[in-house]
């Protein structure tokens, strides 16, 4: 990615390091490669009007022309519903676009993958850093955020060395960029199979069965489809067929339809002799999955599911 001035040195504050800044270095590194890092709070650097660095959570100015993107000083921008941006919230809005270009992303996903990263990912790093969410909310699972793991990469307190500052930025960087690439990645996934999902649902409308033509999440967009009427989703799993219930809120435990109480647990010839169908493999005993060796095996399994009482079929 070029402009009309060359970007040589990506410019960012010395010392302990955040997930913000972190994030918003592995952005740019991937759309920059070429250009420096440098971690300074030189004045004369990170001040310099008239240099063509880019310059961010640092520096005191927010001008996304000239390329500077600190959040600190007094007037710093927030989203519409006022919430305050971080270094990387304020990369991410500007340089999203060209990131997910930049890691193949499909071009007519862009827009919708930049707005999933945003609302799961990059949102929470603003709110965190800017104070806004407070770690101690999250309990136990505070050191299980990215944020808190990123610091963990900080030299120990009484290790003063520059290498190992630079060591752990760097660590960090590296760590930050898988994540946010597979982040974005998984995002575009899940819009594809958004797609995949709407359009078995709209050719098989008011069947309490869909069938799927390979695994995908389904919850999601069963839920805002508005596809109350589906109680059970068939789909192919390498060698074999899988069915899977529908949760009533997607993520809950709590399911529109059970698999039947007498499958629980059962494997193989059992699983066949108490459904009646042949080629049963397997009924997780919790009852939200069941595998059948063909397409007709587990069509016939959900059909047998719906039914108030299934009564074994000779198989």
């Amino acid at each position: 990615m070029t402009g009309a001035r060359e970007v040589r040195r990506l410019i960012t504050h010395d010392g302990r390091f955040h997930a913000d800044e972190v994030l918003a270095t592995a952005v740019l590194t991937r759309l920059f490669p070429e250009a420096e890092v440098v971690r300074t709070r030189d004045q004369g650097l990170v001040q310099d009007p008239f240099s063509p660095d880019i310059i961010y959570d640092v520096g005191g100015v927010y001008e996304p022309a000239r390329r500077r993107f600190d959040h600190h000083q007094p007037g710093a921008p927030t989203r519409p519903n006022g919430d305050p941006y971080s270094a990387f919230g304020l990369i991410w809005a500007r340089y999203a676009a060209p990131y997910l270009r930049q890691i193949g992303t499909d071009p007519s996903l862009i827009d919708r993958v930049a707005a999933s990263v945003d609302e799961s990912l990059v949102r929470g790093i603003d709110l965190l850093d800017n104070g806004r969410l407070d770690p101690a909310q999250l309990g136990a699972a505070a050191d299980l955020t990215l944020p808190m793991l990123i610091e963990d990469l900080n030299p120990a307190f009484d290790d003063p060395s520059p290498e190992a500052e630079r060591s752990g930025f760097d660590a960090a960087v590296r760590l930050a960029a898988t994540l946010l690439e597979n982040r974005a990645l998984s995002a575009e996934a899940t819009l594809r199979a958004d797609r995949e999902v709407r359009g078995a649902i709209d050719a098989s409308w008011g069947s309490p069965i869909l069938e799927l033509p390979r695994g995908a999440p389904f919850g999601e967009t069963i839920s805002r489809s508005g596809a109350d009427h589906i109680r059970l989703v068939v789909h192919p799993r390498k060698t074999d067929w899988v069915v899977s219930t529908v949760s009533v809120t997607p993520g809950s435990f709590v399911r529109r339809l059970d698999l039947p109480e007498a499958w629980a647990g059962l494997e193989g010839e059992a699983l066949s002799e108490a459904s009646g169908v042949g080629g049963a493999v397997f009924c997780h005993r919790a009852r939200f999955m069941a595998v059948a060796r063909t397409r007709e095996g587990a069509l016939r399994m959900a059909e047998l599911a719906l039914a108030p009482d299934p009564v074994p079929e000779p198989s």
